[in-house]
């Protein structure tokens, strides 16, 4: 094992530990030296921080959405932004600051004939997504995702009865990790880079990062709209910043 492979594994240990409530060891400036050579094109690791920026261009201000992000040439018309780097290096990347991935929404069979099926929830860290963007002056300014995303007016949302009153966007979403799959003799296939659901609302079942629970049109999960107010200019470059939240303290 080269000594910038052992820093990044050792860094790896010690990000496992620390978002239950216990305190994270420092880094030794080997290691973050090491973490900061990372070549993961189109994504930085934020020692500072301790969060991924991505890469990420600003591809819709109008219409109804089923993302946050999506790869790039895939479903930019149902999502805010588009990002070219892999998704399967934003999971490596998400693994290295602490961060463990779950599960996306699944079906499962409650009976051995398989006649019968249960949705079983997503599962996974819990995930702050912001996007980093300068202000007038030029200065960078993080803002919660939340802020670009409004409730749709029921008459918008085609072919659906909202029913539920429209609440504010959630604060956070879950590391599911997508799925790798079988694809031949060769390497297992990572499943949300051929389908482009990077930050889904809705639910796909292979999406990187998900919402909790599971939101679809049979359940009004659909409702929410690009709100384009303060967003820069389609075609704009932001950093989509993902930041895994601090969990609360194991009660003893």
């Amino acid at each position: 094992m080269t000594i910038q492979l052992k820093y990044v594994f050792v860094f790896f240990l010690f990000s496992c530990v620390g978002w239950g409530g216990e305190q994270v060891p420092e880094l030794s400036p080997g290691a973050e030296e090491a973490l900061r050579k990372l070549n993961l094109p189109g994504i930085k690791l934020n020692l500072k921080e301790r969060c991924i920026d991505v890469n990420a261009t600003v591809c819709l201000h109008e219409g109804l959405l089923e993302l946050v992000a999506c790869t790039k040439g895939s479903k930019e018309h149902e999502s805010i932004l588009s990002i070219a780097a892999r998704p399967m290096h934003i999971h490596a990347a998400m693994l290295l600051i602490g961060a463990k991935p779950g599960t996306p929404a699944m079906r499962k069979a409650r009976d051995e004939a398989r006649t019968r099926w249960v949705s079983v929830e997503p599962a996974g860290d819990p995930i702050s997504v912001s996007l980093v963007f300068p202000d007038s002056k030029g200065k960078p300014q993080e803002h919660p995702i939340s802020k670009f995303i409004s409730p749709a007016q029921p008459d918008e949302i085609v072919g659906v009865l909202t029913k539920k009153k429209l609440e504010t966007f959630p604060a956070s979403f879950l590391f599911a990790g997508s799925h790798l799959v079988e694809d031949g003799p060769g390497p297992k296939k990572y499943v949300c880079e051929q389908s482009g659901n990077v930050i889904s609302i809705s639910t796909f079942g292979d999406e990187l990062l998900c919402l909790p629970g599971i939101h679809g049109h049979q359940n009004d999960g659909l409702s929410w709209q690009v709100n384009p107010e303060g967003l820069p200019k389609i075609g704009k470059q932001v950093i989509l910043r993902l930041r895994p939240k601090a969990k609360a303290p194991h009660k003893k």
